[in-house]
């Protein structure tokens, strides 16, 4: 559900998930779908199923048996950059996600969502929000409001009553660099499992650090002999945090992978038209920083890639060079920023295209989870 560019639905489908339908109403997201089955540019991808419209129109059960139900809701409402206006906002779609689970009844789900959900504003809402995911039949009454509706639940809820559809679900919020996305990227994730399947799961462990990329930056220097790079001056904001570390073995994760180590082997991008891959790494100009946007130095992690405020993507999506110079990241590098396999192609112009980007699931990150789902509905003599 809410497919866009396609990061979460790559990621399920590197996990081993074979899709029955990818649904969404944006016109450029879905092309952007159909020109990657129509191309057939990764195994598995040119039978997917893509369903162009508005999902409150969408009968779910048509669909037959489903295992998993993966989706990030419209994060607008909840977005720090947006309006705040949460559950009176109209682009909500939190309700259509539980509906499809109250209907096709997965063994297991998926839920995503901006971090802003987590805010102080939101916390009863969530607290619904999560009742709801855990009891999807218990169903508002007419003239309701969702506070009413909020406090059937928790009478459900508390009786401990296991009868009908319930899933027990579990919640964390999630830096994508921790799990080797060039990216601080900071989203709210749920899981639930069904609750008659005698499984058990947990959200896999970090697998990197920022304290390894410290140690191989500023402690054995391993991180500039590889790039080829002399080894700068220690950042004196840096100082305390690299005296702290170990100086005889490193950090037992790897360390966070930086928009260097992404994107350094391709080519500078030129302003150029006469290719027909050119939109994919073309120089965009009038890239420029202002206060809050400030862009991505090269030796860390991107910056959250960001879809834009009325479509125009921010100053974060930017390279911020060491000499002061910003340019924007071309579509091939912010891919490569979300983890997007180079040959995943985009339509639409370079903002739409910057904004199913930005908007996207990291591919890297959804794989990790969506295989540990996985592993936990597959039986381990299967």
């Amino acid at each position: 559900m809410f497919t866009g560019a396609g990061g979460l639905a790559l990621g399920t489908r590197a996990a081993g998930f074979r899709h029955v339908a990818l649904l969404d109403w944006n016109s450029d997201a879905c092309r952007t779908l159909r020109e990657n089955v129509r191309h057939g540019v990764l195994p598995g991808v040119a039978d997917w199923n893509v369903v162009e419209g508005d999902v409150r129109d969408c009968d779910y059960a048509s669909f037959g048996s489903v295992q998993l139900v993966a989706g990030g809701p419209p994060c607008q409402p909840f977005s720090i950059g947006g309006k705040h206006r949460g559950m009176d906002d109209g682009r909500d779609m939190i309700p259509e996600f539980i509906r499809a689970i109250r209907e096709v009844k997965p063994a297991a789900f998926l839920f995503e969502n901006v971090k802003g959900l987590t805010r102080a504003a939101f916390k009863n809402y969530l607290s619904y929000i999560e009742l709801r995911l855990r009891h999807p039949e218990v169903l508002s009454r007419r003239g309701d409001a969702w506070v009413d509706h909020l406090a059937r639940l928790e009478e459900v809820h508390t009786r401990g009553s296991r009868e009908g559809l319930h899933y027990r679900i579990v919640r964390r919020l999630l830096n994508a660099a921790d799990y080797g996305v060039p990216q601080t990227r900071e989203r709210v994730f749920i899981v639930g499992i069904r609750g008659d399947l005698d499984t058990e799961w947990r959200f896999p462990e970090p697998t990197h650090s920022r304290e390894r990329l410290h140690y191989d930056q500023w402690v054995s220097g391993e991180y500039w002999e590889e790039h080829d790079l002399d080894r700068p001056e220690l950042p004196e904001r840096l100082a305390g945090a690299v005296s702290r570390l170990p100086t005889m073995f490193p950090p037992v994760r790897k360390p966070w992978a930086t928009l260097r180590d992404s994107i350094s082997d391709l080519p500078e991008p030129r302003p150029c038209r006469d290719r027909p891959d050119a939109l994919f790494h073309r120089l965009q100009p009038g890239a420029r920083a202002y206060p809050g946007h400030t862009g991505s130095p090269l030796d860390l992690p991107a910056k959250t890639l960001k879809a834009g405020v009325h479509g125009v993507p921010g100053g974060e999506n930017m390279i911020a060079f060491s000499d002061g110079a910003v340019r924007y990241l071309t579509v091939r590098e912010a891919a490569r920023v979300q983890t997007f396999p180079d040959a995943w192609r985009f339509t639409g112009s370079w903002t739409e295209t910057m904004r199913q980007l930005g908007n996207a699931v990291p591919v890297r990150l959804a794989a990790t989870l969506a295989a540990s789902i996985a592993a936990s509905l597959v039986p381990e003599d299967a």
